[in-house]
């Protein structure tokens, strides 16, 4: 039950406590759901995760419309980026994630908010799997341009 808590999901157990967010639902049109993957996509840039790409696997599968691969630079850095993919979608939108999927080792974690997918993985295990080269036929959502934030007025060197 605990470990189910964990990884953010209450399936197949008889908990009695009440979610205080709700689980991410089904959006209604695709575009929708690209958006919610681009807020995914920002959310892993402002913790530094690289090579993000979006994926467009809508008309390829049933089980989601899109999925997001992003690398951290170690173990700890992948569970950052995860928990604070988690974290900015609970606070932001009162999204939390159907199922969590390898926080403990965390050298691939997977996040399923139903019509996004998101993988955080090592290098290592990125290039291993290859998702990218398994959807090479699908499409790809650009990500807009990072804004350039000026710096705040007490940040002086």
């Amino acid at each position: 039950m605990e470990r189910q808590q964990e990884q953010g999901t209450d399936r197949g157990s008889a908990s009695s406590e009440p979610r205080s967010s709700k689980t991410a639902p089904k959006t209604t049109t695709p575009e929708d759901g690209k958006r919610l993957a681009l807020v995914i996509a920002s959310a892993g840039l402002d913790i530094k995760a690289s090579s993000i790409e979006i994926i467009d696997v809508g008309d390829k599968v049933d089980y989601t419309e899109y999925l997001v691969l992003m690398t951290g630079r170690s173990d700890r850095h992948v569970h950052a980026i995860a928990k604070a993919v988690q974290q900015d979608l609970k606070v932001e939108h009162g999204l939390v994630p159907l199922s969590v999927e390898g926080m403990t080792a965390a050298t691939w974690v997977l996040i399923d908010f139903n019509d996004v997918v998101v993988h955080v993985f090592q290098q290592s295990a990125r290039l291993f799997y290859d998702l990218e080269g398994l959807w090479m036929d699908a499409s790809r959502v650009s990500l807009p341009a990072p804004s350039v934030r000026p710096p705040a007025a007490d940040d002086t060197d």
